[in-house]
């Protein structure tokens, strides 16, 4: 798929280096992504006398085979079979949930590839964008089948997995595995994005107790949706802000953790493996292919739940965001264990920072041009899950260190809610009603 407009092709597939400074449009979580990342031997592939043969069969092994997750790919076409003819629907989700994995990762690489082209900057807003496609991508298709629910329990997965299991896991097997190390990183990072989380919280909270301070539902939920969509707006605009600060103003509070370990691997110059066109058409398969089977994971989840006997809840918030993200969360985990912390703290905050600040006010505003209701009420139970997470998150980062015993109290904390979900069996279809349910139990203790 190599374009004639690649001139830095070499006979042997590989790609001839750019300027080295343009490998700053890279960022914490394409670091993390590359990880599992694995060297092609392009031998074979350089003897094929055809020339877009060879090309194409080089990008193919570079993008397909370059990466250790590589083994999950054959899940897309059998996810792709069972449900054209009919196979079980868990079935088609399971398969479409695995086949999900290695895709996150490809888009995560191929960014970073284009990026290489188009300069920091360009590479940065483009890394910022499909950060989180992924949740994106589900979330657009529930909210098209109109299952609100289910955008909401994925987005506030994906955040408190970020904020609890990947930056606990992260700060537990990296204080382990450097006992006899004093454990630092840039306090300064992690304070910015507190803040934001602080903002985005704020902005959860106030619909729900505007909710049940009101006199009645019917009173209460056009008001509700007019501050949510408001709401939504100025977090947008304070997201703008955050790239503006993260690639212009700051960029130096996020770059320090990315030279010092190039520096450790010997300040070798990094090189792109597929051109620019080849890694755009690339991304866009890619995405198209994460379009397909998020789509059967939205018309399959209930089936699943179902079938397999656990709430729609448990599976939106704790096995999507799980399995759905594997691949990053794992590139943190590893850089923890080298004692590298800002770049896992970069991973699992910035992507806590850009599905609470970005993703979810995005779905609000989409919703709002569908035409669907969607507020940014998330209920009692999930909205106080996603504050305590927070906190605890703000109070463990403050002084600037960590140890084992923060990323142990994370994971329990992880492990609570996530039980709490568990035996959580309300029906999607019911969450109104327990909401109301809710706001007169609160309204009659108030009375009382």
């Amino acid at each position: 798929m190599a374009s004639s407009r690649e001139p830095w092709l070499l006979e042997n597939g590989n790609l001839k280096g750019l300027s080295k400074e343009i490998r700053h449009g890279r960022t914490a979580h394409n670091m993390s992504s590359s990880s599992l990342r694995k060297k092609s031997h392009l031998t074979l592939v350089s003897k094929v006398p055809c020339r877009k043969l060879r090309q194409f069969l080089a990008n193919l092994q570079e993008v397909i085979l370059g990466t250790k997750l590589s083994v999950l790919f054959p899940a897309i076409p059998l996810a792709i079979v069972a449900d054209c003819y009919g196979f079980a629907r868990p079935w088609v989700f399971a398969l479409s949930l695995l086949g999900l994995t290695p895709l996150a990762e490809r888009v995560s690489f191929l960014t970073e590839q284009i990026a290489y082209y188009t300069g920091p900057t360009v590479g940065g807003l483009l890394n910022a964008t499909c950060g989180n496609a992924t949740e994106l991508i589900i979330a657009i298709f529930a909210l098209s089948q109109r299952k609100i629910d289910v955008v909401k329990y994925s987005l506030l997965g994906s955040v408190l997995s970020n904020l609890l299991l990947v930056l606990g896991t992260s700060l537990f097997c990296g204080g382990i595995a450097n006992l006899r190390l004093e454990q630092k990183f840039d306090r300064r990072q992690a304070d910015v994005n507190s803040l934001l989380l602080l903002l985005a919280l704020l902005c959860h909270s106030l619909p729900m107790l505007f909710r049940m301070s009101g006199a009645s539902d019917a009173v209460t939920v056009d008001p509700i949706l007019q501050l949510s969509r408001a709401s939504s707006i100025v977090m947008l605009i304070a997201y703008l802000s955050y790239l503006v600060f993260q690639l212009f103003t700051h960029r130096q509070l996020f770059e320090a953790h990315e030279e010092s370990d190039n520096d450790e691997n010997g300040g070798g110059e990094e090189e792109p493996v597929i051109g620019f066109w080849s890694g755009f058409i690339w991304l866009v398969g890619m995405t198209a292919v994460i379009s397909l089977l998020s789509e059967y994971v939205v018309q399959t989840i209930e089936d699943a739940s179902d079938s397999w006997g656990i709430s729609v809840s448990f599976i939106s918030i704790i096995l999507l965001p799980i399995v759905g993200n594997a691949a990053e969360h794992a590139g943190a985990i590893i850089f923890a264990f080298k004692n590298k912390l800002d770049i896992s703290l970069g991973v699992a905050l910035g992507s806590a920072t850009q599905i609470s600040m970005f993703v979810v006010p995005l779905c609000v505003i989409t919703a709002w041009i569908m035409g669907i209701k969607m507020d940014l009420n998330f209920n009692l139970l999930e909205t106080g899950s996603l504050a305590l997470s927070i906190i605890v998150v703000a109070f463990a980062l403050q002084d600037g260190t960590s140890h084992y015993m923060k990323g142990l109290v994370l994971l329990l904390l992880y492990i609570v809610i996530g039980a709490c979900f568990f035996v959580s069996k309300t029906p999607l279809n019911q969450l109104s009603t327990i909401n109301s349910g809710t706001k007169a139990a609160i309204d009659t203790i108030f009375r009382a």
